[in-house]
């Protein structure tokens, strides 16, 4: 491989720019694309919402003639296969790209190291790995759902300074300050998927929309784990059902009982009448509804709690990322315990770093795969 000076830096920029629309791209991956010539950008793209165009021919576009003789930087493998769109390499062929840099080959079948041999045989010099720890990083839901049908997950707490999540009937409690809750909602705008458990959904009423201004239309999948079908019907998240779809999941049908069965059916007619979608899935078995959630094309999945729902997943080995917002206040006696602590985090986790937001601290931890 021989790398350039400049390598790094422009796949960084490229990988920076696919992470505007991670979470708008499904089931395509959020790539970034940038067309370079004598240190110059002349072109760039990034995965078009609902996944199409892919980023290098907008790239290429954009750059018109001059991609004759250029570089470009990709932070996927570009495809090779005919889909709903011709490949991506071959576009990069017909403008008369000369080297082609990338950061993740791609693990999808039908591309999976092809692309990079349509390139080369076609006479473009190509170059891979280039920043590939953090090209895997913003593709992760992506690689996740190609290598293990599922989402890629992320557990999400917010946690007192003496260790609690929330306090024993208070509702939600506010623990962290503006900043650090801005950049929750930017978690939201970038995931597919939020999940919360049925507690968290009676206790706190949660809406689980992206609030920031203008954002508003990248609120994720909302989903509450509901063994019972309790959620209520003036909830904030069943009476925004119609605008943010919301699914309930229920637990597998019980043994046949005709009070239980009618009562359940009741509810169940109930929520799907208000636009809230029931899925039956043996909740004590994450890895049941992340391979449904995966087939239906949802590549990331952030769990918002509460401590029982957080616990199943991380039990279940079904969590790929941690992170910690720490604020600085104690919560003290009633307090409900975080069901994972800085002190304990899994062994197969790593700390990969640490960002303050004004008075509060996020530290993240991240599993390999």
């Amino acid at each position: 491989m021989a790398l350039r000076p400049e390598d790094e830096h422009f796949m960084a920029a490229a990988i920076r720019l696919s992470r505007q629309h991670l979470g708008l791209t499904s089931t395509n991956p959020s790539v970034g694309c940038l067309i370079v010539k004598d240190g110059v950008i002349i072109g760039s793209g990034v995965t078009a919402l609902g996944g199409r165009p892919h980023a290098e021919p907008q790239a290429l576009a954009e750059a018109g003639e001059g991609a004759t003789g250029a570089t470009a930087y990709v932070t996927l493998e570009p495809c090779s296969h005919y889909g709903k769109t011709p490949p991506c390499a071959e576009a990069l062929i017909a403008y008369g790209v000369a080297r082609v840099v990338i950061s993740v080959t791609d693990p999808d079948q039908r591309v999976s190291g092809r692309g990079i041999t349509m390139l080369r045989e076609a006479g473009i010099e190509v170059d891979t790995g280039v920043l590939e720890t953090e090209g895997r990083r913003s593709l992760a839901g992506y690689l996740m759902r190609q290598t293990r049908n599922r989402p890629y997950v992320t557990l999400k707490l917010a946690i007192s300074a003496d260790g609690m999540i929330g306090k024993t009937g208070a509702g939600q409690v506010r623990i962290t300050g503006d900043a650090a809750r801005a950049e929750v909602q930017m978690l939201r705008a970038e995931s597919d998927a939020i999940l919360v458990g049925i507690g968290t959904a009676i206790a706190d009423d949660p809406e689980l929309t992206c609030r920031l201004p203008g954002l508003e239309d990248r609120t994720p999948l909302r989903i509450v784990i509901d063994d019972e079908l309790q959620l209520p019907l003036g909830s904030k998240l069943v009476r925004t059902a119609r605008q943010y779809p919301v699914i309930a999941v229920a637990g597998h049908p019980p043994p046949f009982d005709e009070n239980t069965d009618a009562a359940f059916l009741g509810r169940r007619a109930a929520l799907d009448a208000a636009g809230v979608e029931v899925l039956q899935s043996n909740s004590s078995e994450p890895g049941e509804l992340l391979e449904a959630l995966g087939t239906r094309g949802i590549s990331s999945l952030l769990v918002e709690g509460g401590a029982k729902t957080a616990r199943r997943f991380l039990d279940a080995g079904m969590v790929d990322r941690i992170l910690l917002f720490q604020g600085p206040a104690e919560i003290g006696e009633g307090g409900i315990e975080s069901p994972v602590l800085k002190s304990n985090i899994p062994a197969d986790f790593i700390h990969v770093g640490q960002s303050r937001f004004g008075d509060d601290l996020c530290d993240e931890y991240e599993r390999g795969f």
